[in-house]
């Protein structure tokens, strides 16, 4: 029975007392998971369109950065995920660092937003807290941070109002929608997205999750939840994990006639390449993002791999371009211990000498 896994008979014997008390472990543990709520920083309201809210993080000091800095996240996903807990937010290492950090946060679509359009949430939303932000800091200009989705419309909104951003930064943002190793932009290339709009109105939460998830099936649908027999004597470490799970099942419906545009103009059309994306009655030209601007990307993202991010340097008008090539994947991102250092102080220091 001995061959290249050196298995043994003794080994099968300690495994299986080491899974034996791992599971005798697991009542007290269950019973002993305090709240695994999420959030690190206290946040105040500060403007807010129906659904939509924009928040000030409230850090133990004040801050020392003149301009704000706005963080858009994606639509797909709730924005908690950069301050999921203490020792996992990169927004507390911001604040730590003297930013002055806001978040829109972009709430649940209903059936009543169910035509809203990308105009919505670029120019009205997102437009709407950039002007709120210069208004109160008394600046034509702030600081704008998109990741993900949110990167694209922060791209967005820079190419049609460059006088509004004074920096940029985007974080595993897709920009080339077409590289080979874009698994999911290959799935959606032949969706018929009006057939599906019109049949479903908003596009369910758990479709997307369910699409995301079969990305990586054996990793994110069988290792992981086998992986929890690992910490069922750890309290701490499973509050952690139930965190990060509350995190993935809790994504808002998408807006239906916004969907539609995305898929056809981003996937399907690739406009950030080829052209043709239009918000409102205007086009995006990222020849016109002339702004400084920061690329991060994660080496090991499955969802925006790092060749979609690189795209952005040949597109960008600007010459003050910089990218951060980020050891992990696209959660890793702002959940690794790694990232706790790495980031925010990469984000700081470029905006440091650029103030």
């Amino acid at each position: 029975m001995n061959g290249p896994l050196h298995i043994t008979p003794e080994r099968l014997a300690e495994e299986a007392a080491r899974l034996q008390q791992k599971l005798g472990a697991a009542p007290r543990t269950l019973r002993d998971v305090g709240d695994f709520d999420y959030g690190a920083t206290t946040k105040q309201e500060v403007w807010r369109d129906g659904k939509v809210v924009l928040y000030r993080f409230i850090g133990d000091k004040a801050p020392t950065a003149r301009v704000p800095l706005l963080i858009a996240y994606a639509l797909v996903n709730r924005p908690y995920m950069v301050d999921l807990q203490h020792d996992r937010s990169i927004v507390k290492g911001l604040l730590e660092r003297g930013e002055d950090v806001y978040i829109l946060d972009w709430g649940y679509p209903d059936r009543s937003d169910r035509f809203l359009m990308l105009e919505d949430y670029i120019e009205r939303f997102l437009g709407g807290a950039v002007d709120h932000l210069r208004r109160s800091a008394g600046l034509d200009a702030i600081n704008l941070l998109g990741i993900c989705q949110g990167g694209t419309f922060a791209l967005s909104y820079a190419a049609l109002h460059p006088e509004r951003v004074r920096n940029l930064i985007t974080m595993v943002t897709p920009v080339d929608f077409h590289t080979a190793d874009n698994m999911l932009a290959h799935w959606t290339r032949d969706l018929d997205v009006d057939l599906f709009v019109d049949t479903l109105g908003n596009v369910p939460a758990d479709m997307m999750n369910a699409c995301y998830l079969t990305l990586k099936p054996w990793r994110l649908l069988a290792q992981k939840y086998v992986g929890v027999v690992d910490i069922l004597d750890d309290t701490r470490a499973l509050e952690d994990f139930l965190r990060m799970e509350k995190w993935i099942f809790d994504s808002p419906d998408q807006a239906g006639e916004a969907f539609r545009q995305y898929i056809k103009q981003f996937y399907q059309g690739n406009g950030f390449v080829n052209g043709g994306i239009t918000i409102g009655d205007c086009e995006v030209h990222l020849g016109l993002v002339e702004m400084p601007v920061l690329n991060i990307f994660a080496e090991q993202d499955h969802l925006v791999p790092p060749d979609a991010s690189r795209a952005l340097r040949d597109l960008v008008g600007t010459q003050d371009y910089s990218e951060l090539s980020f050891r992990g994947g696209h959660i890793g991102i702002y959940v690794s211990g790694r990232a706790q250092t790495q980031v925010p102080s990469a984000i700081h220091d470029w905006l440091a000498q650029r103030t």
